[in-house]
Formats: structure tokens, sequence, C-alpha cells
């Protein structure tokens, strides 16, 4: 009991009075170690080191860095053009066109913030020239955003399965359908409110000008095809797989586009380097924690408190996801991996739980943090890119936040959802 009042204590208050979160981490691993009487400095420099030292993290740059060159080489403008060529007439149609563009760039790119970025960057202003409300088009935006953690390659589940020592293969094919089932409910979302609001359509393509924004889109969706395929063929690794993208995704910019140049591709390469250093210096931060949670016996001690729902899958999942939910209001998507999901998935096999099953789940309810206020990482983002307040974002997503919470429920009760499609892929 002291061991986890300590653990909360040291965490939180850390970050109650603004330390960022890695050094939060740092600082509860370190005192975890003084009240263990274990305090060693090379062994605390060890552990941050080897937090980062692993090699399917590597997955984890070449994914930031495919996501920095999509935005910058005109990729992902280019799904944008396809999807609004084939649906921007019908009646909200830029709505459709945003969730069309989640799905197919969270495809590629696996970051929530990089694709709402897109989105918002591109949709925002024509929302607006349609007379769209500014609440419920940056809510649709947000919202979307968030499929790009779900669908592969997604960079959360990559931090996940190292930090469980979970399959990252199979957490990739256990997002692809549950991805898909949530483009769906945005999409009768979205039906609902363009029908109350009575809002405008843009105008039809001839099939002309539509053959040809597929023919421009081609390398670009040419890109899912080989990481998906390659992934389920056994070609490559997770962590190869994002080799491949970051390639591709600078091939196209700079060879067949041509929107890429020399000048601009440094300042691609920083960005990419910058992100990538926050994640894996969070890594390094969780990994000090994480060893002295498991020298204190935290996750069995956990597994007694937890004792009367382990006989019980369904309750537990649904406790587990309360919790999840209630810290996604606070904590952003990889300080949640990275501080609860060595304490909770060996939880989730002491009740019977799929490891894959709860993997996804951990990080779906994750997602639908970043769409919950207060901290809303992606409602900041649209917010910042449209220069809106942050109550508009909240108001607008609050339609789209109760359909994914919806869809959560659905996903505890009916397991198979995730697990049939997944069995059958794999």
């Amino acid at each position: 009991m002291v061991v986890t009042l300590i653990f909360l204590a040291v965490l939180i208050g850390g970050m109650v009075i603004g330390m960022p979160i890695a050094q939060a981490l740092v600082l509860t691993g370190v005192a975890l170690m003084w009240h263990l009487d274990f305090f060693d400095s090379q062994l605390l420099a060890q552990n941050l080191q080897a937090g980062f030292d692993n090699f399917p993290l590597l997955a984890v740059p070449f994914f930031i860095l495919a996501g920095e060159l999509m935005n910058a080489g005109g990729l992902s403008r280019r799904i944008i053009d396809l999807a609004r060529a084939y649906v921007g007439h019908i009646r909200g149609g830029l709505g459709y066109v945003a969730i069309g563009a989640a799905v197919l760039l969270a495809s590629m790119s696996g970051s929530a913030i990089a694709d709402t970025a897109a989105l918002a960057t591109i949709l925002l202003p024509m929302m607006r020239d349609q007379k769209y409300p500014d609440s419920y088009s940056a809510g649709l935006l947000a919202s979307g955003g968030i499929i790009a953690p779900i669908i592969p390659p997604s960079m959360p589940f990559v931090i996940y399965g190292v930090t469980t020592n979970t399959s990252i293969s199979k957490l990739f094919l256990s997002g692809v359908v549950p991805g898909l089932i949530m483009g769906v409910f945005l999409i009768f979302a979205w039906w609902s409110i363009a029908r109350k609001y009575d809002l405008s359509r843009g105008e039809r393509m001839a099939w002309g000008p539509r053959l040809k924004a597929l023919a421009k889109s081609f390398w670009a969706m040419m890109m899912p095809v080989i990481i998906l395929g390659g992934l389920k063929g056994g070609v490559f690794t997770p962590t190869e797989a994002a080799v491949v993208a970051a390639v591709y995704a600078l091939f196209v910019s700079m060879v067949i586009y041509r929107e890429m140049t020399w000048s601009r591709l440094y300042a691609v390469f920083l960005a990419a380097a910058k992100t990538t250093a926050v994640v894996m210096f969070l890594c390094g931060a969780a990994t000090v924690t994480a060893y002295m949670i498991t020298l204190a016996d935290l996750p069995n001690m956990l597994a007694d408190s937890f004792s009367g729902l382990l006989g019980s899958p369904v309750l537990f999942m649904a406790t587990m996801m309360l919790f999840l939910l209630v810290v996604g209001t606070a904590m952003d998507l990889t300080p949640t991996i990275l501080i609860f999901g060595p304490v909770c998935a060996p939880l989730a096999v002491k009740a019977g739980i799929d490891p894959i099953y709860f993997g996804f789940m951990f990080i779906y309810v994750g997602c639908i943090g970043l769409i919950t206020p207060p901290v809303g990482t992606v409602q900041n983002v649209v917010a910042g890119v449209g220069r809106l307040r942050m109550e508009t974002v909240i108001k607008g997503t609050n339609p789209f936040l109760m359909v994914y919470v919806l869809l959560a429920v659905l996903f505890v009760i009916f397991p198979q959802i995730i697990l049939a499609p997944l069995r059958w892929m794999h």
C-alpha cells in the first residue's frame, strides 16, 4: 500500500507542479528506489538507456518521419482531394471527405497529431467557406484524427507492444476492422448533424476530374497497400515496415510528386527528430519507473486489490476501461501506455483476457482521451490550426465522443468484434 501511495503521490505531484512527465517518471523511480533502500545511480542510468535501446522502437522515429514527409510532400493533400472528388457533392460532403481521408491517412502515418493537423489545415477553411458550423467541423476533424493510432501502422501499438512484451504484428492486425467501424460510426453521426443543420452541398465533379484525382493519388494510395500487404504476407516486420514507409514517402515526395525540395527536407527531418527525442526520453524514463514497479511487486499488489473482479472478464474490462477513460482526461496517450501498460497488462492475463484484445482496448480508450478535456491533445491541434476557442472545439466534439464511448461499450460486451477478424487475418 505504501509503495502505491509513493508511486501516485510523486508522479501526480510532479505533474501538478508543472514538471514534464518524463522527468516526473524518473523522479518516481528514484523515490521508489529510496523507499526500497535500493538507490544506485548506475542502475538508474542503465535503465534510462535501456528504455530506448530497443530494436522494435526504431519503428517510432521512422513512422514519425513518414508522417512528416506525407504532409510536406503532398501525399496527404492528394488523399483529401481524392475523397472530395467522389463524395464532396453530398449534403455535408466535406464531412464525409474528412472521414474518408482520416481512414486513408490512418493507414499511412499512425500519428493522430500529424493526421489531424493535415486534415484541419486543408479542410477547415473549405468547411468555413461552405458555412459549416465551426464547432462541429472542428469536432469531426479531431474525432477523425484519432483513427490514426488504431489502423496500422500505429505508433501507440508499437510502444504498447514493446512496453508489455505483446506481439506488435497482432496488435496491428487487431486494429484494421475496428478502425473501419469507427469510420462508419462517424459517418452516421455526421449524417445526423448534416441533416439537422441542412448543410450545403459541394459541386458534383464530372468523371473526368474524378479519374484525374484518382490517378494523382495512385502513388499515395499504394503506401498502405505496400505496408499492410507486407505485414500480412510476412515480408517485413513492423519495424521494417516503418522504414519502408519513410523511404517510400521520401521517394514519392521528391521523385514523383516533386513537392519536396532539399531545402525543405532539412526542416522535415528536424521536426521528426524533435518529436522522436520527446517520445524516446519518455520511453527511457518510463523504463526506470517500470523496473522499480516490478521490484516493488506492485502488479501483484494491484491483482490482490482487483481479486474480486478477476473472475469476471467483462466486469474487469469495464472497470479498466472506465479507469483509463478517466486517466485519459488528464494524460496524453504515450505516457498512459508507458505508466499503466506494464501494470494493467498482467492483470488482464490473470483475468483470462486475451492480451491482444486487451492491448487494443487499452489503446482505443487512450485515443478517446485525446479528444477529452481538459487536456485533449488532438482538440488543441484543431483549435490551434483553426484559431478557435477550446470551448468551441469541445462542444463540437461531444457528439462524436459519445459515439466512440458507445463503441467502446460494444467492444467490451462483444470482444469477438475484434478477435474474430484478428484470427482470420493472422
